[in-house]
């Protein structure tokens, strides 16, 4: 019956592959669709690369504006630092000292784009002569200049390095309307603060820049009300900035995919295109974007264009790549299509070639699983009769001879009787282990405990062990339970070296599988004897020894893996040895298993 079903599938398998040796409606229409897949997907990567390339210039936009914010935020913390180291010094510095509070800032490397950082003092009429004579001490050409007709004095005290700021040292910021306004709304505010756009006296180029104040009071503490902080103002440190310097301390052109504009209530304060950059500068750009941003009291307006670097950066010829390879792909397909059916008719051909070979093979191993059959049935029957037949004749031997023998052919009978015994043993392990897969059984509720407790009160030398079991009930086919259980058990005491063995067995469920561990107290096993005690006739001691076959985990390891399970050794090899099993909750149905004899 088995024949005829084989011959029916044989012949349906061999209509298939006619079929599929030629090209069909659906080879077209997979043909189709993937023409269509290959135009949505170049549609699609067209789309996804503009929407990359309009985010990368609003990260670049947005990235020049937070640089300059963060730079900004770094200068004001300077000044308000200056303010910290006058007011330690009860604002009674001088020029020599803050050379060398300046000097101590390294403000080329640490605030680079900065022109200098220093001290603008507030002088009232009164005040001017005392503040003269000081000054002078040190330097006896210091003035205040120029003349202005404002009743109070905002001369430049301090400014450091003086070798590219000389020119500002003495200069009355109530001279210019810009300086003066930003210096007000720095004191009336008491916060750091920006003047408009200015020509600093010191930029020989007269190139837009811009002043940096933050007030200091009488007292040190920023008082409450306006009136007590124009009456208690002492002075305000200050930072001179050229925005090209500025600018190109802080965004070098070169790490920039963008042009800059900036401008101050539409008084230009900078722009790449004056600034040796005009190289770089996209006439038509990609994309545009104006920003007001609130600076210190000042709204300075960004222009951000892309430039021709953004431009080259931006260049992508994937959606083209994708269309080219998806036209190859479809080309591949189209060939695919044909080696395909060229190919099944071959296999066809072959498959008929094959055939043959096949139900002779067939016949050979169903003649080897018969020829197995027979060995089993020979070793059950035909050797294990005439052992027996061994085994009654040496009793008898030893029963009329005992008085007689000397001690030395007693030991030889002990020895026979010893030999005979493992003989059977190995038999009975080897038949055991041939059988595996010829039975069926059905699951049925097995409590753990209990199978142990009765599996140990059979054993020899059980009376030494104590067994320590884990109650749990499995749904598992009964006899090969039994024999994994009895084959670990017994081989924990066949290999113990002490007069007592303690035995845990342990049971619990991780995900869909049933985890029954042996844990023993006895020699343990070098890890690299693992994978040597799972063989068939294997003993990691001398038989004389150990008794026992060599076969016990061996019919373990098969009966575990014909379950679709997993056998697992633990051990470091000085002490004690644990063995895990893992068997599937659900057992397969008409899953065949083993016969225990």
């Amino acid at each position: 019956m088995s024949t005829d079903l084989a011959e029916v599938n044989h012949s349906i398998q061999r209509k298939k592959l006619l079929h599929a040796g030629k090209l069909h409606s659906v080879h077209w229409l997979i043909l189709s669709l993937s023409i269509i897949l290959t135009i949505a997907a170049w549609y699609f990567s067209n789309d996804q690369v503009e929407q990359k390339v309009k985010e990368r210039f609003k990260r670049e936009a947005t990235q020049v504006i937070e640089l300059v914010k963060d730079r900004m935020t770094l200068y004001e913390q300077a000044l308000w630092g200056a303010v910290a180291f006058n007011h330690a010094n009860d604002n009674k510095i001088d020029n020599v000292q803050w050379k060398k509070y300046a000097d101590s800032l390294h403000i080329d490397k640490t605030y680079p784009g900065i022109n200098g950082i220093g001290i603008i003092s507030n002088i009232k009429p009164e005040q001017l002569n005392d503040y003269l004579k000081k000054e002078r001490v040190n330097r006896a050409d210091y003035a205040i200049h120029p003349q202005h007709e404002q009743f109070e004095h905002w001369p430049i005290t301090y400014i450091e390095p003086v070798s590219t700021n000389k020119k500002a040292i003495g200069l009355d910021m109530a001279f210019e309307t810009n300086r003066y306004m930003g210096i007000k709304k720095a004191r009336d505010s008491g916060l750091a603060q920006l003047t408009g756009p200015i020509t600093l006296v010191q930029d020989d180029k007269k190139t837009p820049g811009f002043l940096f104040y933050a007030p200091f009071y009488d007292g040190g503490t920023l008082h409450k009300s306006v009136e007590a902080r124009q009456e208690n103002i002492i002075g305000v440190s200050y930072a001179p900035f050229i925005m090209r310097k500025l600018i190109s301390g802080t965004l070098a052109i070169e790490n920039r995919l963008v042009s800059l504009k900036i401008s101050d209530q539409g008084e230009a304060l900078y722009d790449d295109a004056n600034n040796n950059t005009s190289s770089n500068i996209d006439k038509n750009p990609l994309f545009y974007d104006e920003v007001n941003v609130d600076f210190y009291g000042r709204v300075w307006r960004f222009n951000i264009d892309s430039n021709l670097a953004f431009r080259q950066a931006s260049e992508s010829f994937q959606p083209t790549i994708i269309l080219l390879s998806g036209i190859f792909i479809d080309l591949l397909i189209l060939g695919l299509f044909l080696f395909l059916t060229r190919a099944n008719r071959q296999a066809l051909r072959y498959a008929d070639e094959m055939t043959g070979e096949l139900r002779t093979k067939t016949k050979r191993l169903e003649k080897s699983n018969q020829d197995l059959e027979q060995f089993a049935y020979i070793a059950s029957h035909d050797l294990k009769s005439p052992l027996n037949a061994i085994k009654k004749l040496v009793g008898w031997l030893k029963d009329d001879c005992i008085d007689i023998l000397p001690e030395s052919s007693l030991k030889h009978i002990a020895l026979l009787e010893n030999r005979s015994e493992r003989m059977s043993n190995l038999l009975n392990d080897l038949l055991n282990y041939a059988r595996i897969d010829k039975f069926d059984y059905q699951p049925e509720t097995v409590e753990l405990s209990t199978t142990a407790d009765d599996i140990l009160s059979l054993l020899d030398n059980g009376e030494n062990v104590s067994l320590v079991t884990a109650k749990g009930e499995v749904n598992f086919p009964r006899v090969p339970m039994e024999i994994i259980l009895r084959n670990l058990i017994s081989n924990v005491i066949k290999h113990h070296d002490k007069d007592i063995i303690n035995i845990i067995m342990s049971y619990s469920t991780i995900g869909n599988m049933h985890c029954i561990s042996i844990q023993d107290d006895g020699p343990g096993i070098l890890p690299e004897l693992f994978n040597k005690a799972l063989e068939m006739f294997q003993t990691l001691k001398s038989r004389d020894k150990v008794e026992g076959s060599g076969m016990g985990l061996a019919l373990v390891q098969k009966i575990v893996l014909h379950y679709e399970g997993q056998l697992t050794i633990e051990s470091d090899g000085i002490r004690g040895t644990k063995i895990i099993i893992k068997l599937p909750i659900q057992v397969k149905p008409n899953l065949i298993g083993v016969q225990n004899e």
